[in-house]
C-alpha cells in the first residue's frame, strides 16, 4: 500500500481517539460512575478502534524490470553468382578445343587475380625445329637459313620473349609471372654445340633468349657429342629436356610396360649422369603417347609433355586439344582421352609457325578482353566462396 494512505489513516484514528476524550469530558458525570474509571474506559475503547482502522503496513517493493533488446539483425545471405564459362576463341581450328586442368576453383582464381602473377590473357606459343639447312631445303621439317631468321625477325617485332622449361611449368602450374607474349623454342634431337652457335646464339645474345633441346639419350652418343653439348648447357642459355632413349620406335599402345619405363627413366638416368640437370619435360618421339605413358611419366617426375600437334597456344589453366581424330589431320593423335592436359602440350611446326605468330596475339587479347569482363564477377565470387578457404587475394607488391 502506498506510505501517503497509510499516513492519512494514522491521522484520522487519532482524531477520533482526541474526540472521545472531548466527549467524555463534557458528558454529566453519573453518580455512580467513578470519573476517572470511565475516561479509562473510553480511551482504550477508542485506542481499540483507532488500532483496528490503521492496518499494518503491506508496501509491496517495486519489481525490477529487465530491460528488453532488439532482436538481432539477420545476417544477410549472400548468393554466390555464376561464373563465367571457359574462354572460347573462334581462331582455333574445328575440333580443337580449351581444357582446363586446374581442379580447385578458388586457387585457380586465386592465382588468376592476383595482381602479382601473370595476368589474364598471357600466352605461350611452343615452336619446334628440326633442321635448319644453309643449302636447298629437301625435307617436310626442315627451314632455311634465311627463313629461320626471318621467324626470329618476326617474333622479336611482335614482343615474344623466350621461357625456359622451368618457367613454362611453373606458369601452367600456377600462373607463376612471366612475359606477357612468350615462346619456347625447342630444337629436337642431338646436335652439336655449333649448330646451336650458328643458328640461335646470335639471338640469344641480342635478345636474351634462351633455347630448349630436346636430347635423345641412346647410349651410341660419342663422347665428343656430350662433350659438346654440355659446353653450351653449362653457359645456360640452352636447356636440355627428354626425347627418349631409342627414339625412332614411339610410346603407342602395344608397348610394353618397361619398354614405356626404360624410356621415361633411362631419358632422366642419362642428361642427370652427363649434363648434371634433371629433365621436367618429356618430348614424345615421334608425337605418340599414350594414357599409360602420360602416367608414368609423371610417376618419373616430369611436369610437362609436348607433342607435334600445332592445336594453338597455350595460357594459364587454358591449353587446345582435341577429342577425336580429325580426318584432315589424321597424323595428329586426340590428346583428350590422355586426360593430362599439360603431358600433352602442342606445339607449332618451324615451318609455318610465322603464319601464326598474329593468330596467338590475337588469341591473347580476347583471353585479356574476356577476362576483364567478367572480372567483377570472380571477385563476388572469390569473396563469398573463396575468402574463408583461401584468404585474401594478395595486393600488389611494391
Amino acid at each position: 500500500m502506498p506510505r501517503h494512505r497509510s499516513t492519512a489513516s494514522r491521522a484520522l484514528a487519532f482524531s477520533a481517539v482526541l474526540l472521545a476524550l472531548l466527549l467524555a469530558s463534557c458528558a454529566p458525570a453519573a453518580p455512580t460512575a467513578d470519573p476517572s474509571a470511565v475516561q479509562t474506559q473510553v480511551f482504550q475503547s477508542a485506542l481499540l478502534t483507532a488500532t483496528y482502522a490503521v492496518p499494518a503496513s503491506t508496501a509491496t517493493p517495486a519489481p525490477t524490470l529487465t530491460p528488453s533488446l532488439p532482436p538481432p539483425t539477420p545476417t544477410a545471405v549472400r548468393t554466390p553468382p555464376a561464373l563465367p564459362a571457359v574462354f572460347q576463341t573462334g581462331l582455333l581450328r574445328a575440333g580443337d578445343l580449351p581444357h582446363t586442368y586446374v581442379e580447385d576453383t578458388c586457387q585457380y582464381l586465386k592465382n588468376r587475380l592476383d595482381p602479382n602473377k601473370s595476368a589474364p590473357g598471357t600466352v605461350v606459343m611452343p615452336i619446334m625445329f628440326h633442321s635448319i639447312t644453309d643449302g636447298e631445303v629437301t625435307k617436310d621439317n626442315q627451314i632455311s637459313v634465311e627463313q629461320f631468321k626471318q621467324l626470329m625477325r618476326d617474333l622479336k617485332d611482335q614482343g615474344f620473349e623466350t621461357v625456359t622449361a622451368e618457367e613454362l611449368a611453373a606458369f601452367l602450374e600456377d600462373n607463376a609471372k612471366i612475359p606477357p607474349r612468350s615462346m619456347i623454342l625447342i630444337v629436337d634431337d642431338r646436335h652439336y654445340a655449333q649448330y646451336f652457335e650458328d643458328h640461335f646464339l646470335p639471338h640469344v645474345q641480342e635478345n636474351g633468349w634462351t633455347v630448349t633441346n630436346a636430347w635423345i639419350s641412346t647410349p651410341n652418343s660419342t663422347q665428343d657429342l656430350i662433350d659438346s653439348m654440355a659446353g653450351v648447357i653449362s653457359a645456360g642459355w640452352v636447356d636440355v629436356q627428354a626425347h627418349g632413349v631409342v627414339h625412332n620406335i614411339p610410346i603407342d599402345n602395344s608397348s610394353s610396360e618397361e619398354f614405356i619405363r626404360s624410356e621415361l627413366f633411362g631419358s632422366i638416368e642419362f642428361i642427370q649422369q652427363h649434363f648434371q640437370q634433371t629433365p621436367i619435360a618429356y618430348i614424345w618421339p615421334t608425337g605418340s603417347f599414350t594414357k599409360r605413358g602420360a602416367e608414368v611419366a609423371r610417376e618419373a617426375g616430369y611436369r610437362l609433355g609436348f607433342t607435334v600437334n600445332p592445336r594453338g597456344p597455350v595460357m594459364y589453366n587454358w591449353v587446345p586439344l582435341a577429342e577425336a581424330a580429325d580426318p584432315g589431320r589424321p597424323s595428329y593423335m586426340p590428346e583428350g582421352p590422355i586426360g593430362d592436359p599439360l603431358m600433352v602440350l602442342p606445339r607449332y611446326w618451324d615451318t609455318d609457325a610465322h603464319l601464326h605468330i598474329d593468330t596467338v596475339r590475337q588469341i591473347g587479347k580476347e583471353a585479356a578482353q574476356y577476362a576483364a569482363e567478367h572480372r567483377q564477377t570472380e571477385l563476388d565470387y572469390y569473396d563469398i566462396i573463396c575468402l574463408p578457404v583461401t584468404g585474401e587475394i594478395p595486393p600488389l607488391a611494391p
